[in-house]
């Protein structure tokens, strides 16, 4: 599958390709994509038109517009591939949750063990009166 199928593609199925699916890059994103060496000058039979960016659902619709079994392979790749990207963040989510409900716990054990602290030093100062001698004076 060629780039210009997949953009004909595209361009068939365009109301499955709403802006938040996909968009076409500004001249100055694709001038920062081009790279000196590998691409072709602009003005030398290089790209056209500008390049196409596609967004998580935009790339599973553009697989699944695509009929060759080898589209067909990559719409299921892609589509596990972004399933695992959810687990990730689900499980990065939950490691910050538990990271917070940590600090609380530390913050809180940091409250009582300064007046542990507080407490102790009570002991060790001296009394602030100190008793009076017991018995008969002369």
């Amino acid at each position: 599958m060629t780039t210009g199928a997949l953009n004909q593609a595209v361009k068939r199925n365009a109301d499955r390709f709403p802006d938040d699916f996909a968009f076409r890059l500004s001249p100055d994103e694709a001038a920062a994509l081009r790279s000196q060496i590998v691409t072709a000058n602009a003005g030398r039979g290089g790209r056209r038109s500008l390049p196409t960016a596609f967004t998580e659902h935009g790339a599973i619709m553009a697989a699944s517009v695509l009929r060759s079994s080898r589209a067909i392979g990559m719409s299921v790749f892609v589509v596990r591939a972004f399933v695992r990207l959810r687990d990730v963040a689900r499980t990065n989510h939950e490691i910050a949750k538990h990271l917070a409900l940590l600090e609380r716990r530390v913050t809180a054990h940091d409250a009582a063990l300064k007046e542990v602290f507080a407490a102790i030093r009570g002991l060790l100062d001296p009394p602030p009166n100190p008793r009076t001698q017991i018995g008969f004076r002369v």
